[in-house]
């Protein structure tokens, strides 16, 4: 390998030629001319064109064959033609002669040219005179290296395909000395995972003379790898190749670039799949009405979503403080009879912290129950090797455990964690769900309250509250709902919304919307995002008749930025401590299963500020439309501004404007609010 430089020059046009190298060609015993890729002059010498029979400003702009054409005849034309098309069509050299009006006979050598810039495809042309022998010939070499230098390292190699030229900018690179580095000894430096591939090719290329192509990774001086990209064609004289000349190119940068590219549409191809799943689990578990059907649907989802072998759930009975374990294929090896919560398995330990137990191996396991006997006991009757048992829970409380199991050795990843998390709730809502459904619904009241958080979520910098009266007069269950949880990026969501009817029937389509409210808010919290989710999987569960209309907001308690979005809900009610109530009058988009796009507003809640939503019961009844209690609702709330206790306490505030609002109204429907409120921040207290 040999270089003309050890710095390389900057990438430069092929069309215009810096005034150095123009000078060079002007002064060199050698013509030279350059064909863009549509096979017109762009570049020539004074040599070049009077070997062609003219001047640089009659060649300049026409092709060879319409020079040939004036100055050769057609035959000339057409081997002029054939030249520069075959050199296209081959990516080799192509030698020839040309003979002058004068009887000179010069050597002409086509060879191609790539534009390091844009990878444009050139075609260079050098004549050289055949009495001038070696001298000519260097030139042409010294002139190709100029040229195919650009910012790469330029090498060259003999026709059996050991280097005997030096090549200062490899040596730089690798550290080696000049004898460790000819001959073949450059492919010392590559990784040694990388040699094998690279010294087959080059020496394919060699046999075949064909040109040669391999990316690897080159061991540096500092004890890294670098990434490099070698090209090499062959420089034939007629009967084979003379020498091979090539190029190095770093593309360390390119090459971890396009690594972070992969990574992270692997990410994303991996979450785009998760969501997908939690998605298709949040609708089976959202069909799934009895404990079995729950436990069947999570098989499936474990199967698909994590590889799991065998999926169970381990349900927790406060009476007995024992867990039963249900599943689709047996207790796999646990005791059928179920075991109490000081059991060494996982599910035992993860109700009993109330937090994930994970074992990847056997002597995980081991590790994890301390040896205890009954370990060894399982090893022996199951052919699991791997563990993971979330806790499922419920206001709080535990309910069970959903235990994965794996036949080899496994690590969860941070990603998959998450996920099964995410999982452990939605299966603890589908299971907390059937186990009212099989209880029959002692009343109407407990299976409305079991479907509302029994507590709201104690979010930092954040003060919420909710209110519910059952309007009921034939125990029956309403459609009105509410929730509210942390979002993981410190943001906090809450939603109100109202399922048409009563019965169970509105239960269960409430109970269904508000687990896929909370699946899609852990992948995509958005506003505009969750309904735009929740429309497609109400279009796909839900029937036409069943009108559910919501209110979704995210707040950040850091910057009181709120982002709503509306499905045909009533309007939020904000209530300001220093300024008048107001509803925040955005235009509601349509109801949950109507396609339309779906609006994303945003607002910013000042310190003391509470924006409260609510259902229908509220404003609405037999004697007041719903524009009238709209109206009379800002009404009550001005008159808060003379009570500041009230206004600071959000619960307060909610009571007091269920009272004001059915005073000398008969109830006849479900009321339902939600509060979020900005408390102003005591100085005085933070000293």
């Amino acid at each position: 390998m040999s270089a003309e430089t050890s710095i390389p020059p900057p990438r430069i046009n092929a069309a215009e030629l810096p005034d150095a190298v123009k000078s060079l060609l002007a002064d060199a015993p050698i013509g030279f001319a350059l064909l863009d890729p549509d096979d017109v002059f762009v570049s020539i010498n004074t040599r070049m064109a009077s070997v062609l029979g003219g001047t640089p400003d009659h060649c300049l702009g026409r092709t060879p064959a319409e020079v040939g054409e004036r100055t050769d005849g057609p035959a000339g034309a057409a081997a002029h033609l054939a030249s520069a098309a075959r050199v296209r069509e081959t990516g080799h050299s192509v030698r020839g002669s040309h003979r002058t009006a004068s009887g000179q006979v010069w050597d002409l050598t086509w060879f191609p040219v790539d534009d390091p810039s844009d990878g444009a495809r050139h075609v260079a042309l050098i004549a050289a005179h055949d009495h001038e022998g070696g001298a000519a010939h260097r030139e042409e070499r010294r002139l190709r290296a100029l040229l195919q230098a650009g910012n790469q390292i330029v090498w060259s190699a003999g026709a059996d395909g050991d280097v005997s030229e030096d090549c200062p900018q490899w040596r730089s690179v690798t550290g080696q000395d000049l004898d460790a580095y000819l001959g073949r000894g450059w492919l010392d430096a590559l990784h040694p995972d990388d040699r094998p591939g690279v010294e087959r090719a080059w020496d394919d290329a060699v046999l075949d003379v064909t040109p040669f192509d391999a990316m690897f990774r080159v061991r540096s001086r500092a004890g890294g790898h670098v990434h490099y990209r070698a090209r090499a064609n062959p420089v034939t004289d007629g009967s084979g190749a003379a020498e091979w000349l090539g190029t190095l190119v770093d593309v360390t940068n390119e090459r971890e670039a396009d690594e972070l590219r992969q990574r992270l549409n692997q990410q994303l191809s991996e979450a785009a799949m998760r969501t997908a799943r939690l998605q298709k689990a949040t609708s089976d578990l959202a069909e799934a009405l009895t404990a079995d059907e729950v436990v069947q649907a999570m098989s499936e989802i474990g199967r698909s979503g994590v590889g799991a072998d065998h999926t169970s759930v381990a349900l927790y009975d406060r009476d007995r403080l024992r867990l039963r374990i249900l599943s689709a294929d047996g207790c796999a090896g646990l005791p059928e009879r179920g075991f109490s919560l000081d059991y060494p398995d996982v599910a035992a330990r993860a109700v009993a912290s109330r937090a994930p137990r994970l074992a990847a191996s056997p002597a995980d396991l081991r590790e994890l129950m301390e040896h205890a006997p009954e370990v060894e006991e399982l090893l022996e009757r199951t052919a699991e090797r791997a563990w993971v048992a979330l806790p499922m829970m419920v206001a709080g409380r535990p309910i069970g455990a959903l235990r994965f199991s794996f036949r080899s050795q496994r690590d969860v990843t941070d990603e998959e964690r998450v996920f099964l998390e995410a999982l452990a709730g939605q299966c603890a809502l589908a299971i907390g769900r059937a186990i009212v459904y099989e209880r029959e619904h002692d009343t109407a009241e407990e299976l409305q309250r079991s479907l509302l958080p029994e507590e709201l979520p104690e979010v930092p910098g954040v003060r919420l509250a909710a209110y519910y009266r059952s309007g009921s007069q034939h125990v029956q269950v309403g459609g009105d709902w509410y929730d509210a949880f942390p979002l993981p990026d410190g943001r906090v969501a809450g939603v109100l919304g109202d399922v048409m009817g009563k019965g169970i029937h509105a239960a269960a389509g409430m109970s269904r919307i508000r687990n896929a409210l909370r699946g899609l808010a852990f992948s995509m919290p958005e506003p505009a995002d969750v309904l735009t989710g929740l429309d497609r999987m109400f279009s796909a569960t839900e029937t036409w008749d069943q009108v559910t209309t919501l209110v979704y907001f995210v707040l950040d308690p850091v910057t009181g930025q709120l982002d709503l979005s509306n499905a045909g809900h009533l309007p939020p009610l904000v209530v300001a401590g220093n300024a008048g109530p107001s509803l925040l009058e955005t235009e509601p988009d349509t109801p949950l299963g109507v396609s339309s796009p779906r609006g994303h507003h945003k607002f910013f809640v000042q310190p003391g500020n509470t924006v409260a939503l609510y259902s229908d019961g509220l404003v609405e009844n037999r004697r007041r439309s719903v524009d009238a209690g709209l109206d009379e609702l800002v009404r009550v709330a001005s008159a808060l501004q003379a009570r500041p206790e009230v206004v600071g306490d959000p619960q307060q505030m909610l009571e007091y404007l269920v009272e004001s609002m059915l005073d000398g109204y008969e109830q006849d429907d479900d009321v339902t609010l939600l509060a979020v409120q900005l408390p102003v921040i005591d100085s005085a207290s933070e000293r």
